[in-house]
């Protein structure tokens, strides 16, 4: 027999290595993984292209809540000068719909401007893959610390707004 038909008969015969694909958990990992450190290196486009169209942010302030579009036109200083933010997770729990199609979950994080911080969220899955409808971000308070930070914020409530400077 020559070489030619062994060859052929070889790779007709030879079983492709199995594509191996993620489990839904490790995939929805990948991605807020990558979003956080797209934010570590700010790298604007793979930061906001891990959003949905209609993505909302909801910020610590209670008047930050954003579209994706206005998350990133406020964010966009941030990761124009090279320093967007850094939250690093130290846990995280997450949860799947039913039919696998969404995704919710809250982690801790490490925040070196905020001190420890929280985020919790939704993603859905579409034929590209996860991407995030919501993010939550928030800072814990200890309930033995509530009464005093009520009053402070009930405080600030009151105050007039702050003069607009020309």
């Amino acid at each position: 027999m020559s070489p030619l038909p062994l060859l052929l008969l070889t790779l007709v015969t030879a079983s492709p290595e199995p594509v191996k694909t993620p489990s839904p958990l490790a995939a929805v990992n990948a991605v807020l993984d990558d979003w956080h450190r797209a934010a570590a290196q700010a790298d604007e486009a793979r930061y906001f292209g891990h959003f949905t169209p209609d993505a909302v942010y909801l910020g610590t302030d209670g008047s930050e809540r954003w579209t994706r579009d206005e998350f990133r036109a406020w964010a966009r200083p941030y990761f124009t000068r090279g320093q967007a933010w850094s939250f690093t997770p130290s846990a995280r729990r997450v949860t799947f719909s039913k039919d696998g199609a969404v995704a919710w979950f809250d982690e801790a994080l490490a925040t070196p401007n905020m001190g420890p911080a929280r985020g919790s969220g939704v993603l859905v899955k579409d034929a590209g893959g996860w991407k995030i409808a919501q993010y939550n971000l928030s800072v814990p308070i200890p309930n033995d610390l509530l009464e005093d930070f009520k009053a402070r914020i009930e405080a600030h409530g009151k105050k007039p707004p702050a003069p607009v400077k020309p």
